[in-house]
């Protein structure tokens, strides 16, 4: 456990966001290592099918994500006021939500496989390949749930760097697995799934037997849970409309999927391909994001309400830096990133044309990000998602459809830093009027006007 309510605020905040950071980008590395092999050693079109995949994915778990993240800001809160009972309470109820949401999610969407396809506009060619899959994928889903839930104890807790050394063992098994599965048994996209459910299931029992038997306060039994409904509606509360934001952008990330699938199959491998790497290349903005949501979270449960402003400022700096640094290196080896994943010229040149178009901009996704990050660590969730619904559902998408008619899919890539752009000012704007200052969950008087924030 790490304390965030002491030290520098800018060393306290890279070297928590640092073991995160990490992790998501060996967690990024199962989708980038499936790709990879899968574009060599199959072909395009199962290429476009994993891509296909995705959205559908992050739709079945927008929801317990958001619920998660109330969870973390809660024991974050509660950590940095030493109330451990209280997180006890939180972590039992916590694993009771995932593991009954995680079931009924998979459930739910392997039945509905056919009617999400097909509302998609699939290529017929890649139909037969993503259904394969994702009815594999979706199986899956309680160990993703379970070692994802797990991770945001820890990060509410202060540890990052726990999740970050089972989340290697997963990725090698990973890779190991789909070179197995996919060279040598020809198992084609079927191999790739099965390799990524595999070995998140043996990161997540390695991971829960290590902390149930090393860890004073993660005691995992499942004869002993207890069910704290307060503390449920009061997640619900705070993550509820992170989950709905997440739930709205995953929709919006199929509306998209839709316009990009109607230019054909090689648009839409290129489009799988460059998410890719885009997703890898904004993970130090996520991360900073939420490290400074789990250190606003422990400084405002402590009264330290001048950590707050300082640590603000810090990550904006750190974020910048990074994602400045990282549009260079995109922008520049864009084609060379795009060839590990395929030798298709077409499908390169498009890709390209992606990352160097919204590549170029992401000092404005960081940005959001970051202030859109103390929000949510104070516990004010519900306006950041607004922001975020309005950026993506007011601006990109429609931008997204009516450029596309125009400039082709070079219009799809435009709308994308349009609505960052959006986002980001509404986000400095809402946070500078000061208004969610009242959301937090452990109340300290006059503490934030003595800070000057």
């Amino acid at each position: 456990m790490k304390d965030l309510t002491i030290g520098k605020e800018s060393n306290r905040i890279f070297f928590f966001a640092l073991p995160m950071l990490l992790g998501n980008v060996f967690q990024q590395l199962y989708n980038i290592v499936d790709s990879v092999i899968v574009g060599h050693f199959i072909g395009k079109e199962a290429l476009a099918a994993v891509g296909a995949s995705f959205p559908i994915i992050f739709i079945m778990i927008s929801l317990i994500i958001g619920v998660s993240n109330g969870f973390t800001i809660i024991i974050a809160q509660y950590f940095g006021a030493k109330d451990f009972n209280s997180i006890i309470r939180a972590i039992d109820t916590m694993n009771i939500v995932l593991f009954i949401s995680s079931i009924v999610l998979s459930v739910v969407g392997i039945i509905s496989i056919d009617s999400l396809f097909t509302l998609l506009r699939l290529p017929l060619d890649v139909f037969p390949m993503a259904k394969q899959y994702l009815q594999i994928y979706l199986s899956g889903l309680v160990v993703f749930f379970g070692y994802n839930g797990l991770s945001a104890i820890l990060r509410g807790l202060g540890d990052s760097k726990t999740p970050l050394y089972f989340l290697i063992l997963s990725t090698l098994l990973n890779i190991g697995l789909d070179l197995l599965f996919i060279l040598v048994f020809k198992w084609g996209v079927a191999g790739a799934a099965y390799a990524t459910v595999i070995s998140q299931t043996i990161a997540f029992l390695a991971l829960a037997y290590y902390l149930h038997k090393t860890h004073d306060i993660i005691k995992i039994s499942f004869l002993k849970f207890n069910f704290d409904k307060k503390l449920f509606k009061t997640s619900l509360k705070i993550g509820l409309p992170s989950g709905l934001q997440h739930t709205f952008v995953s929709l919006g990330m199929m509306a998209i999927l839709g316009i990009v699938n109607g230019f054909g199959t090689s648009v839409l491998a290129a489009y799988t391909v460059a998410v890719r790497i885009d997703s890898l290349a904004s993970i130090p903005a996520m991360n900073f994001s939420m490290a400074l949501s789990t250190f606003v979270g422990q400084n405002i449960g402590a009264n330290k309400m001048f950590r707050v402003k300082k640590g603000l400022i810090s990550t904006l700096i750190m974020s910048s830096i990074i994602s400045i640094v990282v549009s260079l290196v995109v922008v520049f080896f864009g084609k060379q990133l795009m060839a590990m994943f395929t030798t298709d010229h077409e499908v390169i040149y498009i890709g390209e044309s992606y990352l160097i178009i919204v590549c170029s901009f992401y000092v404005l996704f960081s940005t959001m990000f970051v202030f859109q990050g103390a929000l949510r660590g104070a516990g004010d969730t519900l306006v950041p998602m607004f922001i975020t619904l309005f950026a993506l559902w007011v601006i990109r998408i429609p931008l997204a459809y009516f450029f596309s008619k125009e400039f082709g899919y070079f219009g799809i890539w435009w709308s994308i830093p349009l609505a960052w752009f959006f986002g980001m000012t509404f986000s400095i704007i809402y946070f500078f009027k000061g208004n969610w200052k009242s959301k937090t969950l452990i109340k300290h008087k006059n503490s934030f006007e003595s800070a000057n924030i």
